[in-house]
Order: C-alpha cells, then sequence, then structure tokens
C-alpha cells in the first residue's frame, strides 16, 4: 500500500501548548495532501481549533498519562473504535505511553512510527518494550544516544530529524503589552515556553532582577502558561519585579513576539530538541539557553547565541549584560543564528525528511 493511500493516527498526550504540539501541526500540513485520511487523538487543548481550520478530525480521549486501571480500560476502548471507524494503517505516536497503548492494540497489519522528543532516564522496561518493532524518529543526536545509551534501542532503526519551523514572512503586528507599558526604546528580553519546572522560568526571574538592577530600561515577557504560573507570578511580587517583567499568557504567534525583543532567553533545566531557538533563528533573533542536552545541538556559544549552566541565574544575568552592552556582539550572533535557521532547521528540509522517511517505512512494510 502506497503512501497516498494510507490512513494515518497522529497520537499525542495533549494539542495544548508547545513544541511536541507544533510538530503534531507540522505533519499534519505535511501529510494531508499526501495520504489518504489524517485525525488526530489527544487530551484537547489550544491547539485543536487549528485541526478544524485545517479540516483534521480530532478524536478525545482521556489523558494517556492516567494510571487509573479504569482510565485505561476505557482509554484502550476509544482507541480501538477510532482505529476501526477510520480505517487506521498507519500510527504516528508522539509520546511514550501512546506508543505503548499503540502496541497494545494493533498487529503487524498497521505501520507504527513514534517520534522521541525528549531525553527520559525511567520507565525504562516500559519504553524498551513500546518502541521495540516501532520505526523511530528521534528530534536531535542527544535524543538519539539517550534512546540507544539508557533504553538500549537500535541505533540503526533510529533516524534523526530535526525540527524545524516555517519562515515568519508575515508584518509584525505590535502587541498591546508593548503600548500598555510605554516600551519604546526599552531593551526587550522574552522567555517563551510553558510555565513548568522544566523551563526554569524562576532562574530567568531572578536574573532579571539582577539585569534590572544595571539596567533600569530593561523590561522582561514571559510569554505561557502552565501549572506553575501562579507561583511564578507570587515570586515576581516577592522580588519586587512586577513593573518590568510581564506575563502576557499563551500567544499564538511567537515569531511575531520575537521580531520585537532585543533577544530570547531559554532557561531550561531539561530539552529534547527545543523549538524555541529554532523560531528565534527564523526571525535572525540570537538566544542565551542553558547548556542541555539537545539545546547544544542548536546553539553554539558564541557562535550563534551563548550558553549558560542551568539553574545558574547569576551567570544568566551576566550574559544578558553582556549582550546588552555589546551590540555588535548580538549582530554577529543574530547574522550567524539565521543562516544555521536556513541552512539545517527549515521548514522545507524537514517536510522532505519526513516524506522520505515515512516513504522508506511504507516501502519496508510492504516486503
Amino acid at each position: 500500500m502506497k503512501l497516498k493511500k494510507q490512513n494515518v493516527l497522529l497520537f499525542a498526550r495533549t494539542m495544548g501548548q508547545g513544541g511536541t504540539e507544533r510538530v503534531v501541526l507540522q505533519l499534519c500540513d505535511i501529510l494531508k495532501p499526501r495520504v489518504n485520511k489524517i485525525v488526530v487523538c489527544s487530551n484537547g487543548g489550544v491547539n485543536v481549533k487549528k485541526l478544524d481550520n485545517m479540516g483534521i478530525e480530532h478524536y478525545q480521549i482521556p489523558d494517556i498519562t492516567g494510571k487509573n486501571p479504569l482510565d485505561i480500560i476505557q482509554t484502550i476502548a476509544i482507541l480501538r473504535k477510532i482505529i476501526k471507524k477510520e480505517k487506521i494503517t498507519l500510527i504516528h505516536s508522539h509520546h511514550r505511553m501512546a506508543a505503548f497503548y499503540s502496541k497494545i492494540l494493533t498487529t503487524n497489519h498497521i505501520i507504527k512510527i513514534i517520534t522521541a522528543h525528549n531525553i527520559f532516564k525511567d520507565k525504562i522496561r516500559l519504553t524498551r518494550w513500546a518502541y521495540k518493532s516501532t520505526n523511530i524518529i528521534a528530534v536531535g543526536n542527544e535524543v538519539k544516544k539517550n534512546l540507544t545509551t539508557i533504553f538500549k534501542l537500535n541505533s540503526n532503526k533510529i533516524k534523526v530529524v530535526y525540527n524545524a519551523v516555517k519562515p515568519f514572512k508575515e508584518e509584525s503586528e505590535k502587541l498591546d503589552i508593548f503600548e500598555s507599558n510605554n516600551l519604546s526604546g526599552k531593551i526587550i528580553i522574552g522567555n517563551i515556553g510553558r510555565l513548568s519546572r522544566q523551563k526554569g522560568m524562576e532562574y530567568f526571574i531572578r536574573a532579571a532582577v539582577e539585569v534590572h538592577e544595571s539596567f533600569p530600561d530593561t523590561f522582561f515577557l514571559i510569554v505561557g502558561a502552565g501549572e506553575d504560573e501562579l507561583k511564578l507570578k507570587v515570586l515576581t511580587k516577592v522580588l519586587g519585579a512586577e513593573d518590568f517583567i510581564s506575563f502576557i499568557g499563551y500567544q499564538e504567534n511567537v515569531q511575531n513576539i520575537m521580531t520585537q525583543l532585543n533577544f530570547v532567553v531559554l532557561s531550561s533545566l531539561w530539552e529534547g530538541f527545543p523549538l524555541t531557538p529554532i523560531e528565534s533563528f527564523s526571525v535572525s533573533k540570537t538566544v542565551i539557553g542553558t547548556n542541555i542536552a539537545g539545546t547544544d545541538e542548536i546553539i553554539e556559544n558564541y557562535r550563534n547565541g551563548l550558553l549558560v549552566e542551568p539553574k545558574d541565574y547569576i551567570s544568566l544575568a551576566e550574559k544578558m549584560k553582556e549582550l546588552i552592552n555589546d551590540t555588535e556582539l548580538i549582530h554577529t550572533l543574530e547574522k550567524q543564528a539565521f543562516v544555521d535557521f536556513q541552512t539545517k532547521f527549515s521548514f522545507e528540509k524537514y517536510r522532505k525528511d519526513i516524506i522520505d522517511f515515512y516513504n522508506t517505512m511504507v516501502a519496508k512494510h510492504e516486503k
């Protein structure tokens, strides 16, 4: 059965904010004209509306990370109905538990693909079982290394396909926050990501306080939502930083926001292969990121951005001050960042790699 005849199920935990969810949307964009049918299942989120706009059916399912036996049985029953109703021939999972459910529910007649988005060291037996006899995409070399060293998976069965984003071709549209806070002429630094422990926003806030003491004309935007929002807002208030740190919530077009920033910070404690630096590079903005696996594949210290150790907010503050003081350095980093976007992380390259991978997996399955 050729690719054009495949009925594809993209299986994610959520369709909320985040890099994984954006990858699912990218796959929908790439695959819709090339397969017979494409549907998505998840426990929902803000990006379901985008699926609707694309004319792609979304099936709401329970959170696949739930451990209640009754929920697991219910989820299996729901997924079985979706697979049968849509006559699914290929399942592409985007979470370890999605791969687990896919393996339980399918036979060898259905092609199984998993994209590994993150680096883990837990649930070794479950992960190995779920990924075995599944075609694996790793979003970066460090993710692949994690799969082979921690989970002992066959390196030859793992294909690295770098994440990517589409170029920003629109006119920049100023947000209300820029007008309401009179930010004209100020140095604006942004951090974009889910408000969770993973993204290390606490350390960005503490670093921002240090920077503002030396540079009163700085303003800091935190873009995103999440479970730690209240805690982070309380910290901002306790540190007396409410006048120069603003939480603007989830924003759909982060590239538009990035065009209006002086530079971007990514303060994550762990990643797989984050989209934020790539999005920044796509609009010629440099990034100060944490020196962690995945991020260090994108950001090269003093070449296209700067790296600091995670949780070290003093060093992060010093790097921000360095960029504020050295406009020539910023321009050098920005120029290389955009070159790297075009050569390594372009959407066209990603599209080609995905189509090639799908065609290879379908051809292998036919043998």
